[in-house]
């Protein structure tokens, strides 16, 4: 009988942990590398992202790319904060890019970077990422400077809105 009322403790508690789980599942799956959730005075936004952390995925970014959907982007994660400049060689869509430093505040907004312009873009100040989106959707939707990035390669302890 012990062994009998041993199984069903560990059932309840593996139901407890379960439900516990299901409960968290929404919070967690809004903290996922491929989502990058910005906040500002008027809304939220959310992207679905690729993910550019090494000096090869940054260097090809959206080159080539025709078409990007409203709602994805990619995030540009360097290793720490610095100035960066970018460009639209071979990139054949205009793109808002959002300059994004430690704290995940946005510093700088370039909106519709013109296509095939060798132009440096330059952060203004030390970034840590940058999220390129489709043309003109910043603005559309209210993201400027100050609005705030929600991801979890930012340092809990210097993001100013950490992940849920």
């Amino acid at each position: 009988m012990g062994s009998r009322a041993a199984r069903g403790r560990a059932l309840m508690r593996a139901a407890a942990l379960l439900l516990a789980l299901l409960a968290a599942g929404p919070a967690l799956a809004e903290c996922r590398e491929d989502l990058a959730r910005l906040k500002f005075p008027t809304g939220e936004a959310r992207f679905s992202v690729e993910i550019a952390d090494d000096e090869a995925e940054r260097a090809q970014g959206l080159m080539g790319r025709k078409d990007l959907s409203g709602g994805a982007g990619m995030l540009f994660i360097y290793e720490s904060a610095r100035p960066v400049s970018f460009w639209m060689r071979n990139t054949p869509l205009p793109l808002d890019m959002i300059f994004i430093d430690e704290t995940g505040t946005v510093v700088r907004v370039h909106e519709n970077a013109v296509p095939f312009d060798e132009t440096p873009i330059p952060s203004g100040q030390p970034v840590l990422m940058v999220l390129e989106i489709r043309g003109g959707l910043a603005r559309r939707i209210g993201i400027s400077e100050g609005a705030q990035l929600i991801h979890p390669r930012l340092d809990p302890a210097l993001a100013a809105l950490a992940c849920e």
